[in-house]
C-alpha cells in the first residue's frame, strides 16, 4: 500500500511545473550582490530623483513593476491605533532609470551613527557655551574645541553614509529574462 502510495506522489511531482520569473541581478565588480525577482522587496532611487521602498510584482521586457503600499496608523473608538492600508500605489520603470539601491544585508548605519554624533557634539557644545556664561573658571576650551569637532564629524557621516549603493563604476544592473511567453 506504501508503495503505491509513493509511486503516486512521484508521478503527480513529476506533473507540477513551475512559472519562470525574468531576474534582475545587483553586481559589484562583476560578483552578484543580490538578486531581484518578482515577490522581492526593494528600495531604489530613480534618475529623477524619486525614492521607493515597494514589492516588485514582475519583471518583464527589462522593466519592473513595483507595488507601494502607504499604511498609517488609524485610532479607533477605544482610543488604540491600528495599521491600515489606505492605498496602494503602482509603479513601472525600465531597470536602466534605477540610479541607486538600498543597503542590503546588516551593515553598519554609518548615516545614522552621523545624525547622533552630530547631536551629541551640539549637545556638550550648548552645554560647554552655559558653563561659559555661568562660571568662567570652570570652563573648558579643549572640550568645546571637541564638542565642535565631534559635531562636523557627525554632519560629515550623515551626509556621506545615507546614499545606498549607486549604479555606475563600482555597481551595476544586470536583466536576465528567462520567462518563457517572450513577444516576438
Amino acid at each position: 500500500m506504501t508503495r503505491i502510495i509513493i509511486f503516486l506522489l512521484l508521478l503527480i511531482a513529476n506533473q507540477t511545473f513551475a512559472q519562470s520569473s525574468d531576474v534582475i541581478l545587483l553586481k559589484r565588480h562583476k560578483k552578484t550582490v543580490k538578486r531581484y525577482f518578482s515577490g522581492t522587496d526593494i528600495d531604489l532611487t530613480t534618475n529623477t530623483g524619486v525614492y521607493l521602498s515597494a514589492q516588485i510584482v514582475k519583471i518583464k521586457n527589462d522593466s519592473l513593476f513595483l507595488r507601494q503600499f502607504d499604511i498609517r496608523q488609524i485610532p479607533t473608538q477605544l482610543g488604540v491605533f491600528i495599521l491600515d492600508t489606505v492605498a496602494t500605489y503602482y509603479y513601472k520603470y525600465h531597470y536602466n532609470q534605477v540610479k541607486a539601491i538600498g543597503k542590503t544585508g546588516r551593515r553598519f548605519n554609518l548615516s545614522g551613527s552621523g545624525a547622533s554624533l552630530l547631536g551629541g557634539g551640539i549637545l556638550l557644545s550648548i552645554a560647554s557655551g552655559i558653563v561659559f556664561l555661568v562660571d568662567r573658571d570652570k570652563f573648558s576650551p579643549a572640550l568645546l574645541i571637541a564638542s565642535a569637532s565631534l559635531a562636523t564629524v557627525g554632519y560629515v557621516m550623515s551626509k556621506t553614509g545615507g546614499k545606498g549603493m549607486v549604479i555606475g563604476k563600482k555597481y551595476s544592473l544586470v536583466y536576465l529574462g528567462i520567462s518563457d511567453n517572450k513577444k516576438l
